[in-house]
């Protein structure tokens, strides 16, 4: 459909698809994912089967199929080694016996984001436009699995195909980046950067942290023994990201809370949590003084700094210890930045030189907090719709929600923050359509002209994410 998602009236239509194919050419820009780059290092990596590259690493596919009593065990989920023994389970081997698993509940996915996903994955990617069901479970798998065979469906082939201009992954703190390197010691022209992220290094009353500061030991060549051993590492690491391409940094948290300790009451704190001593109440204050060293950290480095607000992360506790993290349990929550935020506003946000992304997924905090919060801090952007509002609907609630009050130049423009590769071009394509037809209602109302309209086009499409993340060089 050439004017899928554009509004039914005739007029706003043509408009948005004048828009839409303004654009359409332009290269994609993913400052924000968590692809893994071994897919990148080895110029033969292979996907596996439909299974392997469609379900298993997709939580929003297997969310859904779990929620109408569909185990993990059945759509192949491996359980942790640590699992509980006393349960009977065995994980799925038959690949084509979860694909027709799958196909048989696909119309639990209809009006759904991922549904949309999937179906114009299959068709732009795979050629596919065969709708999923049980009787044609077999030849959609038989049909994919040939083409994953083919060179033409190699990670690299396909970042050209797609006419990926950038691609950042998500990574450990503590990775020494043996991907990144392979990829640039390969000498192929595709650009992937890293993203540091630190949370396992920040969350002191985490199980498995004293771990996690050993991985930091060994890592950035520093003894981490007290605090002030501890900055130093995580300023080494992030010197070593920056020198393998990373030009942001990405923080998750479950809310916006900063706080600035002492020196003093800083060192105390963790010198605690290395004694397993730290209370759940040093934890939360440390945690929001790290948000402002690491807002501190990027005002002398550059690195971008993104937060990411608002999801209770593991909600399933039964699935968290049987299968681990990431398993679709994440619920969003209630959040508040005004206040929360406060702290680091006041110490860093009338910097014209450093960047703070916002991502939230309490929706009634956009008109209210961040548009006012970004229209005003020069520090701060918005970043896109996220997780469970990275639809047609979500961003189109977060344009009429935001732009009044921010504008699109404190917009990060957008990210794709997936894991599912192949999706990439759909979700790029999907957030092109929705603002393509929004600025085609606003055009239609006179907020705003012809010249205005493909200027904005461009920037959320294209430009804005560029200059966020500072990726001209």
């Amino acid at each position: 459909m050439r004017d899928r998602y554009f509004s039914l009236d005739p007029s706003q239509a043509a408009a948005a698809r004048e828009l839409y194919e303004s654009v359409v050419e332009l290269p994609l820009v993913c400052p924000h994912g968590h692809v893994d780059p071994r897919i990148f290092a080895d110029p033969d990596y292979q996907f596996g089967s439909p299974v392997d590259l469609l379900i298993i690493p997709d939580h929003y596919v297997f969310r859904m199929l779990y929620s109408q009593g569909i185990t993990l065990d059945a759509l192949g989920i491996k359980r942790l080694p640590d699992a509980p023994k006393d349960e009977r389970h065995s994980e799925s081997q038959d690949h084509r016996e979860i694909w027709r698993l799958v196909c048989a509940h696909w119309h639990l996915f209809r009006a759904t984001p991922t549904g949309i996903w999937l179906r114009d994955e299959l068709a732009d990617v795979f050629g596919l436009t065969l709708k999923l069901n049980s009787q044609n479970a077999d030849a959609i798998y038989d049909a994919i699995a040939d083409k994953l065979q083919s060179a033409d469906f190699r990670p690299r082939a396909l970042y050209d195909r797609f006419n990926i201009e950038v691609l950042a992954t998500t990574d450990a703190a503590t990775d020494r980046l043996e991907q990144h390197g392979a990829i640039r010691e390969s000498g192929w022209h595709g650009r992937i950067i890293p993203t540091f992220r630190p949370d396992a290094l920040v969350n002191i009353a985490a199980p498995g942290w004293h771990e996690q500061i050993d991985q930091l030991s060994q890592a950035a060549g520093i003894a981490v023994k007290d605090y002030g051993s501890y900055i130093r590492a995580l300023e080494n690491r992030r010197e070593f990201f920056k020198s393998m391409g990373a030009t942001a940094t990405d923080h998750a948290a479950l809310s916006a809370y900063t706080h600035r300790l002492s020196d003093g009451e800083a060192r105390a704190i963790f010198q605690r949590a290395l004694q397993s001593q730290a209370s759940s109440q040093e934890a939360a204050r440390f945690g929001g003084h790290m948000l402002m060293e690491m807002a501190r950290m990027s005002s002398e480095d550059g690195l971008v700094m993104q937060l990411h607000i608002g999801s209770y992360r593991n909600h399933n506790a039964w699935l968290h210890e049987r299968y681990g993290s990431d398993m679709g349990a994440d619920i969003p929550i209630s959040s508040e930045f005004t206040n929360n935020l406060r702290p680091l506003l006041d110490e860093f946000g009338n910097r014209r030189d450093m960047t703070l992304v916002l991502f939230n997924l309490d929706e009634t905090t956009y008109s209210r907090e961040l548009a006012p919060l970004a229209g005003h801090y020069p520090l701060l952007r918005l970043g896109p719709p996220w997780w469970f509002f990275d639809s047609w609907l979500g961003m189109t609630r977060f344009l009429d929600a935001v732009v009044e009050t921010a504008g699109i130049a404190n917009l990060a423009g957008f990210n794709d923050d997936t894991r599912a590769y192949p999706s990439i071009p759909t979700r790029h394509d999907v957030w092109r359509r929705v603002c393509a037809d929004w600025l085609a209602g606003q055009l239609r109302r006179g907020f705003i002209d012809d010249d205005d309209a493909h200027e904005m086009m461009r920037a959320l499409a294209y430009d804005l994410a560029k200059q966020t993340y500072r990726l001209d060089g």
